[in-house]
């Protein structure tokens, strides 16, 4: 089965006046055919360098070094600016992480889903019935009359609802969701996780969820990849990373995890450090100055390694293990 999104030795730098600041390096992964893919890391990890590079929205001071990113098979960083506009929105949508942000404050709810069906051949009174469907979809209620008021006259959680549905309402091949639970309370992001779920299964889209809540990741998605520092340094399925995790950093994420604390404590669980300049990296495993268990060999960058069958990660223990 072709992979819907296959990014291969993908590395993304930006002019500084510090020097070149690599964002990502040497990044691998594959979003499977109708299946959700998380993303899951620290702030500055280069979660968003990746997005920005997928849909080829980047900042002016990037550059592209090395790599590919094949959408079914064809490589997005070899098509023209006017390709990949007509890619964005129909093939490949985009969720974005604030729901009081994303809606335009003086249009109607209905206005702005049926403006983006410029592309489509259809009248008025076509577009709109579209457009209540998908809200209805979404369990938006009343969503004939809805589609009248403005976004304000809605809740944040209907509103990424409703932002949810118009990135689904050209039935993309890929959407790409950029932690859009974070604004929400913890009753409605279950909601909008269920809801999610159902509409992958409806529309079949393979989905690319990026979030730092790992109880989300846990919940939502097939697989997952752990980046650190612009490195992809773990990946498998949801099941082998959460429960039987390779790398350090891994291991160090869950135990910080609220959900993973059992006894009542004033002092929560950190990671010592933090990450390293992206301007003066330092030689080797790039997570050493703040792994427990460095030893010797975290001198050489380590190479992706397998754990079990489909579960790899970045780290000279697994060699160790394997010898042992």
């Amino acid at each position: 089965m072709m992979a819907v999104l296959d990014i291969q030795g993908l590395s993304v730098s930006y002019a500084t006046p510090r020097g070149e600041l690599k964002a990502l390096r040497d990044v691998s992964m594959i979003v499977p055919e109708r299946k959700i893919v998380g993303i899951v890391g620290e702030s500055g990890c280069g979660k968003s360098t990746l997005i920005s590079a997928i849909i080829r929205l980047m900042a002016p001071n990037a550059r592209v070094a090395a790599g590919d990113v094949m959408f079914r098979g064809e490589d997005l960083l070899g098509r023209s600016a006017a390709q990949m506009r007509g890619l964005r929105g129909t093939e490949i949508s985009m969720v974005f992480q604030d729901p009081m942000q994303t809606h335009n404050p003086v249009l109607t709810v209905g206005r702005q889903m049926m403006d983006i069906q410029y592309r489509d051949r259809l009248t008025k009174a076509e577009k709109r019935k579209r457009a209540t469907e998908m809200l209805a979809l979404v369990g938006i209620p009343d969503p004939e009359a809805r589609l009248n008021q403005y976004p304000f006259e809605f809740s944040g959680g209907m509103r990424q609802r409703i932002a949810i549905a118009m990135a689904l309402m050209a039935k993309p091949s890929l959407l790409i969701a950029d932690e859009p639970t974070t604004a929400l309370d913890a009753t409605l992001e279950v909601q909008i996780i269920k809801r999610l779920r159902e509409l992958q299964d409806d529309i079949g889209c393979s989905i690319l969820f990026i979030s730092h809540h790992l109880g989300v990741i846990a919940e939502l998605c097939d697989e997952v990849v752990v980046m650190y520092a612009g490195e992809v340094i773990e990946a498998g399925s949801v099941r082998d990373v959460f429960h039987t995790p390779a790398h350090p950093y891994t291991r160090a994420l869950l135990e910080c995890d609220p959900g993973h604390i059992r006894e009542k404590t004033r002092n929560l669980p950190t990671i010592p450090g933090s990450i390293p300049d992206l301007v003066n990296l330092p030689g080797g495993c790039v997570f050493a100055a703040r792994c427990p268990q460095r030893h010797a060999a975290c001198a050489v960058r380590p190479e992706p390694q397998f754990a079990s069958p489909g579960h790899r990660a970045a780290c000279h223990l697994i060699k160790a293990e394997v010898r042992a």
